[in-house]
């Protein structure tokens, strides 16, 4: 245990009990725990001069708490009970737990999936990522891209990164309207070469 981790399983409210538990079977698996994105990160020690490697973080959400593999595309989930948070999330996949119960009859499936993510870990497998030009660029966009050459310019000198940030802010919504108007926000955000969150 990291005590500098400790005020986050004693802030929560509503899942303290569950989250002790998951921290108790994920660290059983003899992964480092430390703060990361403000949520306990557990990773595994890999020979000296290589960074460690996240393997697992736990978070709470409002209607459940969970543990998410980082590389999850890529375990075999045979109990089919990973899931994967939105259709743009390409690498990471959540165990979801809404009660103690369910996280004591589902350790042992818990710590074989957290085996199975060390041993992928450790073999140097990758998720394959989707390319930025495999993303589908909304209609309302290709049109603009069309009507102002020089946004056309600055959208394509983004990096790939900004690029799939920006189509997928602007696919999201499931109104066109609401899809041109995000577009006409973001336009002058990238005629400066800045990315969605810069």
């Amino acid at each position: 245990m990291n005590p500098k981790v400790d005020f986050y399983f004693n802030k929560s409210s509503k899942w303290q009990e569950e989250l002790e538990k998951l921290r108790m079977i994920v660290l059983d698996c003899g992964l480092a725990e430390e703060l990361k994105w403000g949520v306990p990160c557990y990773s595994f020690p890999t020979k000296a001069g290589k960074p460690k490697s996240n393997i697992v973080l736990i978070h709470v959400f409002k209607e459940y708490c969970a543990v998410l593999f980082f590389k999850g595309a890529l375990l075999k989930d045979a109990d089919a009970v990973l899931v994967q948070q939105t259709a743009n999330v390409q690498a990471a996949r959540q165990m979801r737990f809404t009660a103690v119960r369910e996280i004591t009859e589902m350790k042992a499936i818990l710590k074989a999936y957290i085996y199975e993510a060390i041993e992928l870990d450790k073999a140097g497998l990758k998720v394959n990522f989707k390319k930025t030009k495999e993303f589908n660029i909304p209609a309302e966009l290709q049109k603009k891209l069309i009507e102002i050459p020089a946004l056309k310019t600055a959208f394509y000198a983004l990096t790939p990164g900004r690029q799939r940030g920006y189509i997928l802010y602007f696919s999201a919504p499931k109104q066109s309207k609401t899809r041109e108007s995000r577009i006409e926000k973001c336009m002058k955000q990238i005629l400066k070469g800045k990315g969605l969150n810069d």
